[in-house]
C-alpha cells in the first residue's frame, strides 16, 4: 500500500498489531470502568485486568516509538527529505519544531497515534456495518446510493473530489450516526457554575450527556424518529434538527470533536462506494439483530449480507 494513503505510514501488519493492542486494552478499560479499587490497596495488589491492561500499553507505546525512530533516521541520515507529509509526518515536524512554546512531546506523538489507530479504525467500522445493515432494509435508498456513485465515478477507483460530492450517501451516513451512533454518551466536567434553564449546575460536576436519547427524541426529530429517512438531512443538520443545537452529536461537537470524524467517515465513503459499484446486497435470512455497547455500537453477531454481482 502506498504510503501517501496510509495516514501513520505504517505496514499493514504494524499497523494491524497495533489496533489490536489498542482493541483488547479498550476492552479492558471498559469492563472495568465502573468497578471500584480501593485506594492505596489497589496499588499494591493488582488484577489480572490490570496487569494485562499494563502489559498492552507496554506494547503498544513501543511500536509508536520504534515507527517514530525509524522515520527520524531515515530523515537525519538523508534518506528522507522531511519527516513526511502524512499525519505522523506532521507529529513529527511538530516534535521538532524549532520554536520550543510550539513543540510537542514525544508522549504527545504517541497519545495522537493511539487515538488515530483507535478512532479511525472502531468507529469506520461500525459506521460501515450499520450503514450497510440500513441500506439492505431500504434498498431504494441503496439503488440512490449506487446511481449517485456510478454518475460520479463509474467504474473508477473513487478520488477525492468525487468523495465530496456525495450527497446521497452523506445523508444516508447522517441518518446511520442518527439511529446507530458509534458512542452512546459522552462526559463532561463543569469547570465553573452555570445555569441551564431552571437548573443551577454547580463546578465540578460530570454531566453525563446521552447521544442516544438526544438521536431518539420525537420533540426534535418528529413522531417518525425510530424510522430511516435519509432526507432529513437533505438541507444539512441544522434543518434535520429544527436547529437544536448539539442534537446530533455522534462524534461529539465543540472542542472536544473525535479528531477521526473526517477521516473516519472518508474510509466509510470509499469503501461504500467500492461495494456499490460490484454489488447489491440483501440481509441473510440467518440475522440477528443484537445491537451491542462495547466501546461502541456494534452488532453483536456481525452483518450478515448477500452479494449479488451487478
Amino acid at each position: 500500500m502506498d504510503r501517501r494513503r496510509r495516514p501513520l505510514g505504517s505496514s499493514y501488519s504494524v499497523g494491524q498489531e497495533i489496533f489490536e493492542m489498542l482493541r483488547k486494552l479498550g476492552v479492558l478499560i471498559f469492563k472495568n470502568v465502573l468497578k471500584v479499587r480501593v485506594p492505596g490497596i489497589s496499588k499494591l495488589f493488582k488484577t489480572s485486568d490490570e496487569i494485562e491492561s499494563d502489559k498492552l500499553e507496554k506494547g503498544i507505546n513501543a511500536s509508536i516509538i520504534e515507527m517514530v525512530k525509524k522515520r527520524e533516521k531515515k530523515t537525519m541520515t538523508g534518506e528522507n527529505d522531511s519527516f513526511g507529509s502524512d499525519f505522523l509526518g506532521l507529529l513529527l515536524k511538530a516534535n521538532h519544531e524549532a520554536n520550543e512554546n510550539q513543540r510537542i512531546l514525544v508522549q504527545e506523538i504517541i497519545d495522537e497515534c493511539k487515538t488515530f489507530y483507535f478512532v479511525g479504525q472502531e468507529t469506520a467500522n461500525t459506521l460501515l456495518a450499520w450503514t450497510v445493515f440500513l441500506l439492505t432494509l431500504h434498498t431504494d435508498w441503496q439503488e440512490e446510493a449506487r446511481k449517485e456513485v456510478l454518475q460520479l465515478f463509474g467504474k473508477q477507483t473513487p478520488n477525492v473530489d468525487g468523495i465530496g460530492k456525495l450527497t446521497t450517501m452523506s445523508m444516508i451516513i447522517n441518518e446511520s450516526l442518527r439511529l446507530y451512533p458509534p458512542g452512546v454518551h459522552i462526559v463532561r466536567r463543569v469547570e465553573r457554575e452555570v445555569r441551564l434553564g431552571k437548573l443551577i449546575v454547580p463546578s465540578n460536576l460530570e454531566l453525563d450527556v446521552s447521544i442516544l436519547a438526544l438521536h431518539h427524541d420525537p420533540q426534535i426529530w418528529g413522531q417518525d424518529v425510530q424510522l430511516f429517512k435519509p432526507e432529513r438531512f437533505s438541507e444539512g443538520v441544522a434543518k434535520a434538527t429544527n436547529n437544536h443545537v448539539g442534537a446530533f452529536i455522534p462524534f461529539s461537537m465543540g472542542p472536544q470533536i473525535c479528531v477521526g470524524l473526517n477521516f473516519a467517515t472518508t474510509k466509510v465513503k470509499i469503501a461504500l462506494s467500492m461495494i456499490l459499484q460490484r454489488y447489491a446486497f440483501t440481509l441473510s435470512p440467518g440475522y440477528v439483530h443484537s445491537p451491542l455497547h462495547l466501546l461502541t455500537v456494534r452488532p453483536q453477531h456481525g452483518i450478515q449480507v448477500r452479494l449479488q454481482p451487478l
